[in-house]
């Protein structure tokens, strides 16, 4: 078992634990606590908001992604041109052949790590920003609904589907931060 399972299984057994104080009512009888599930990833990458801003940076990066293919194919023209070319080339061009394709090689690998790195921050701020949206929606949900308890589907071994507030968790947020 992993570290971040371990820690999801201990919050799900607080969760629980919580739940049998909590439906106590102000009279000290038991009640039944009210409890909800949602899957939260699912939750956010469903929604309108984060498909629009997927697209567009889908086509922000295109033309990166493009010119690191351009560059892909040139260095395998010139691997081609040392290979068809073994033996009749000398070897200051052989030298400089290889030369431009160990430089192209490097100016790839930047070009790819810089838009790795990009994609990344980009696509961890907008994940954040809706994750931090998504909980307020879920949070006001489980109010509307008089919920005392709402737990991630992660964090849950079997739960009935009647629980699962993830379609309407996605539908609320859809309806308060509408994609623009």
């Amino acid at each position: 078992m992993s570290v971040r399972s371990g820690w999801r299984l201990a919050v799900a057994c607080l969760a629980l634990f919580s739940l049998s104080t909590a439906g106590l009512s102000q009279t000290g009888s038991p009640g039944p606590a009210k409890v909800g599930i949602v899957s939260l990833q699912q939750a956010v990458l469903g929604c309108a908001e984060i498909k629009k801003a997927s697209a567009e940076m889908e086509a922000k990066y295109r033309p990166r992604q493009q010119s690191m293919e351009k560059l892909q194919k040139e260095i395998q023209g010139i691997q081609q041109q040392l290979q068809t070319n073994a033996g009749k080339l000398t070897q200051a061009a052989q030298a400089d052949l290889t030369a431009q394709g160990q430089r192209k090689e490097r100016d790839l690998q930047r070009l790819n790590d810089d838009l790795q790195a990009d994609v990344t921050a980009e696509r961890n701020e907008v994940l954040g920003t809706s994750g931090r949206k998504m909980q307020e929606v879920v949070r006001k949900l489980a109010e509307e609904k008089g919920l005392d308890v709402v737990v991630d589907a992660q964090s849950t071994i079997f739960f009935k589907p009647a629980l699962d507030l993830t379609n309407e968790a996605i539908a609320a947020y859809d309806k308060a931060y509408p994609a623009k």
